[in-house]
């Protein structure tokens, strides 16, 4: 499937979104080796880290894409998206 620029730009900032919030539920909770989360905070955590890893998955796979639809190395267009999601 093909992606505009634009449209990684968008699915880099929803990956990015996603890490923040692991990051603050991480320092919410704490770290798990230092005391015992509860149920409810494990799934919370679980969850959250699932949906960052799909999207991170997701936004490398139709980078790699792109590049090759456009014959430039994947670095680049990463480094492109990247920078273009959080100038925004």
């Amino acid at each position: 499937m093909a992606h505009t620029f634009d449209e990684l730009v968008a699915m880099q900032r929803a990956a990015d979104e996603a890490h923040a919030r692991v990051d603050k539920l991480r320092q919410t909770y704490g770290r798990p080796t230092d005391h015992t989360w509860s149920a409810q905070q494990t799934t919370t955590w679980e969850t959250a880290w699932r949906a960052w890893r799909d999207l991170a998955r997701d936004v490398q796979r139709a980078v790699a894409e792109h590049a090759a639809e456009q014959g430039t190395s994947r670095q680049s267009v990463e480094a492109e998206v990247e920078r273009a999601a959080r100038q925004g």
